[in-house]
């Protein structure tokens, strides 16, 4: 996105709003939602991280961590 575009997004400008967040271990992934969970455009950004973007409000409403446990993983067997 041009940097214009990225100023009409609002990014996480709500810091008192509570995080919502659930793992499932069948599929390895961690969903984490700013506010309650709603229904959203899902944008992969790459390695496994899939923001979510609510388009009608211009705000990011949640991320999507995939492979979050295998990552986990192997980094502390790294270290």
């Amino acid at each position: 996105m041009e940097e214009s575009n990225m100023e009409a997004i609002k990014l996480f400008e709500k810091k008192d709003v509570p995080l919502d967040w659930e793992y499932d271990g069948e599929a390895d992934t961690l969903y984490i939602s700013f506010g309650k969970p709603r229904a959203a455009l899902g944008v992969d950004v790459g390695e496994g991280v899939v923001v979510r973007y609510d388009e009608k409000a211009r705000e990011v409403v949640g991320l999507t961590l995939i492979g979050v446990g295998k990552r986990l993983e192997e980094y502390i067997k790294g270290s």
